[in-house]
């Protein structure tokens, strides 16, 4: 009973978390400027076919 009593003090000494480190941002590659630029043109133009089809009911 003693070393589960001794263990149970220790534990939780040895599970302490590390501090949090903030996370840098990096910078944006240029393909993923473009892949995002794709993406923002074909939203625009699904977004004007859904427009179109409504119009017409």
């Amino acid at each position: 009973m003693r070393k589960l009593t001794l263990f149970l003090a220790l534990a939780p000494a040895a599970a302490q978390a590390a501090s949090f480190e903030r996370p840098i941002p990096q910078a944006q590659s240029a393909t993923a400027e473009f892949w995002f630029a794709l993406a923002t043109l074909a939203l625009i133009a699904a977004l004007a076919v859904v427009a179109r089809v409504v119009a017409r009911r």
